[in-house]
């Protein structure tokens, strides 16, 4: 990974027929081989390892915070029902920041692959594509309009 600017460097070889490792059945076909080529290249594993890094903590602390509400109204009753403003006792203020953490966590991790995954996973695919694309044909790039990639080819 480039240190500089945070993204993973991409490099995917191929040469030749595609083989299976090891151990592994045989290839049948160029499209499996590509897959099972760039699911073992170190740039796919960063950006399987960056999801992991965000997904796996995340998703503990929103557990707990749900078990932890859970058991409070299961085992403290008398905690939940104490009133924190005219009719809303603590119970509803919980639910609602329920609520609000999954709002928060939705776009927190929106952030995290806009600025995160996204970048080398979109520097994958264009090693990948640009690596099987015929010699001379690069108007098979399957390109969506206003992407930075799509600008930086004007």
């Amino acid at each position: 990974m480039d240190e500089s600017d945070g993204r993973a460097a991409v490099t995917v070889q191929r040469s030749g027929a595609p083989t299976a490792a090891a151990g592994t059945a045989p290839v049948r076909d160029a499209a499996g081989g590509i897959y099972d080529e760039v699911h073992r290249s170190p740039a796919f594993r960063e950006v399987r390892r960056r999801y992991r890094r965000f997904v796996l903590p995340a998703t503990a602390a929103f557990l707990g915070w749900y078990l932890a509400y859970v058991l409070a109204a299961t085992l403290a009753p008398g905690l939940m029902a104490r009133p924190v403003a005219g009719a809303v006792n603590v119970a509803m203020v919980a639910g609602l920041a329920q609520f609000a953490t999954t709002f928060l966590l939705t776009w927190a991790y929106a952030r995290h692959a806009r600025l995160r995954r996204d970048p080398a996973a979109m520097e994958l695919r264009w090693a990948v594509t640009l690596e099987t694309l015929p010699a001379g044909r690069p108007e098979r790039l399957a390109l969506t309009a206003g992407t930075p990639e799509r600008e930086s080819l004007r």
